[in-house]
Parts: structure tokens; C-alpha cells; sequence
């Protein structure tokens, strides 16, 4: 079988220039948690869309990978947090493989943050703690759901959140068993500022020790 490339809108010649900001050595902060504050700060102040959106990359113990969107709940020199279904598709993943990586993209601002490390789940005390801060909608699609396997229609999710909202009317909504935290420990931070004709400024922090070794990178 012979296959022909098709391009939808011509995307090979779709581009723009990247001009709205530098990343140097000297405008770097000496510790990467510092500088992807500064940076999310920055994206938060400047109304970007979905700004504590990331990309979550996973793979299996055969190393087959995927990729997904998930929002940051948190983070400190612990790590990075989201919440999901421990028996979901990245559940599964990182039963069998703990090594994951992270993607922030600032679109207006031109940046990239890229995260690499060793993901844990956090205790059952950490996530019944931000389980109840949810609200009452988001708390009873977790309890209904069985994230990641087959439904035949919409109507049975619906009729599942109905019937959990009529039990849990006047109660609190408890939290699923299969439910809760991950934490993503880091080992390796890249930031990347678009520039001018692809000629990008990359930064890496690798950690070595109790300290993080500092590489400019090329585009």
C-alpha cells in the first residue's frame, strides 16, 4: 500500500516568530523551583488561558507511552501535584513505571517548562484534604465515574451522578477509594524562551547532590 501525505491548510508553512522575551544566564534564578514560580506567577498576572494546565507524560513497564492534560494542584520542593483515578489509564502507567514527565506552555508569554522525576502518591490524609475543598459537581463525576473504562452512552454517566446526588443531597460526598494525589519529584527542569528565528534560549537543571547543575542548551 503506497501513502500519500496530506496536508490540511497547508501546515508545513504555518509559523510565527517568537520576540517577546530573553532568558539569559544572568537573568536566571540559581534554583529552577524559583524560576518556574517566577514564571507561572507571570503567566497567572497575565490572564493566560489555563495557565497551571500541564502535560503529563507516562509509559507503561513496556514502555509504551502516552500524554494527557492535568491540572497543577500544587507544588513545592516536595514536587508537583495533581489529583486523578489510581485505576486510570496514567494510574496504570505509573504502577508499573514511576519515571514521568511534565510540560508547562505559556503560549502569550513564548515559554516552555519541561520536568522530569519519579512520581509517588500522596497519602490518603493529603487527598480527602483537597477532595473537600472540590466542589459538590466535580465530587460526585469522580465517585461516578470509572475514569478510562468503556461507557455505551452519556446517559449512563448522567444517571450514575443523579442517583449519587439525590444519596448525597444533605451529606458529604466521600472521596473514592481509587481516587487521589500524585506527587512528581523532580530530577531535571528545562526552560525554553522562544526566540527570534528558532534560535531559542534553553536552559537545563539537572540535579546532582543536594544542588542542580546549570547547562545553557542549543535550540
Amino acid at each position: 500500500m503506497v501513502w500519500t501525505l496530506t496536508l490540511i491548510n497547508d501546515e508545513a508553512h504555518i509559523r510565527r516568530d517568537y520576540a517577546q522575551g530573553i532568558l539569559s544566564r544572568d537573568t536566571l534564578a540559581p534554583h529552577p523551583l524559583e524560576q518556574f514560580e517566577l514564571w507561572l506567577r507571570q503567566a497567572i498576572a497575565d490572564n493566560e488561558a489555563d495557565a497551571t494546565a500541564m502535560s503529563l507524560a507516562t509509559a507503561n513497564a513496556e514502555g509504551h507511552p502516552s500524554v494527557r492534560i492535568v491540572l497543577l494542584k500544587g507544588h513545592s520542593e516536595a514536587g508537583f501535584v495533581w489529583y486523578t483515578s489510581y485505576a486510570s489509564h496514567k494510574g496504570q502507567d505509573l504502577d508499573g513505571n514511576p519515571n514521568a514527565a511534565l510540560m508547562f506552555y505559556w503560549r502569550e508569554s513564548e515559554r516552555q517548562v519541561r520536568i522530569t522525576g519519579t512520581v509517588r502518591k500522596l497519602s490518603r490524609e493529603q487527598s480527602e484534604s483537597y477532595f473537600s475543598t472540590r466542589p459538590k459537581e466535580s465530587q460526585l463525576s469522580a465517585l461516578a465515574s470509572q475514569q478510562s473504562q468503556e461507557v455505551a452512552d452519556r446517559s449512563v454517566l448522567e444517571a450514575r451522578v443523579q442517583v449519587l446526588s439525590a444519596q448525597y443531597s444533605d451529606t458529604d460526598v466521600p472521596m473514592p477509594d481509587n481516587w487521589g494525589g500524585y506527587v512528581l519529584s523532580p530530577t531535571r527542569y528545562e526552560f525554553w524562551q522562544g526566540r527570534v528565528g528558532r534560535l531559542h534560549d534553553r536552559f537545563s537543571f539537572d540535579k546532582e547532590g543536594e544542588g542542580w547543575a546549570v547547562k545553557r542548551l542549543q535550540p
